[in-house]
Order: C-alpha cells, then structure tokens, then sequence
C-alpha cells in the first residue's frame, strides 16, 4: 500500500522534510515513488509547498496521508 508521508532530510537539529508517495513497508530513507512538495519548519515562518495536483492524483489511487500531511494540507488550501 501506498503512503504519503514526510520524509526527514537535513543535518543535526535542521529538521528539513520532503513530502512523498511511498510504499509503507520502506523506511523515510528509501526511493520515494514520486516527490509531492517539501516543508521546513525551520524558517520564521514555516514554509510548506505541496503540488496539489500530484497529492489528489495518489489519493484517487488510494494511497493514504499521514496524519502529519493532512494538517499540512489543510494548512496549504486554507492559505490560498
């Protein structure tokens, strides 16, 4: 089964997230099936950019968000 998910990227105490379609059995680490946006939390304001064609793309195929992605989302639509 496909999940979108975060997966974490960045050094020591610079959290840096990318947000992806993957299979659930595989790690944050591993090939991502397609990339869908990035978040950094990092920034004074926090900066999330997610292609929202590409995220209702793999949700009409099934693949399941994170609790995590959804309030991103949410956060994206709300914004625009």
């Amino acid at each position: 089964m496909l999940v979108i998910r975060l997966a974490r990227k960045g050094s020591k105490h610079r959290p840096f997230y990318r947000i992806v379609a993957i299979d659930k059995a595989k790690s944050t680490a591993s090939k991502y099936v397609e990339l869908l946006g990035i978040y950094n939390p990092m920034k004074e304001e926090p900066e999330i950019r997610i292609d929202l064609e590409k995220y209702n793309k793999w949700i009409v195929k099934g693949a399941q968000p994170s609790q995590t992605v959804k309030s991103l989302v949410k956060k994206v639509k709300t914004d625009n």
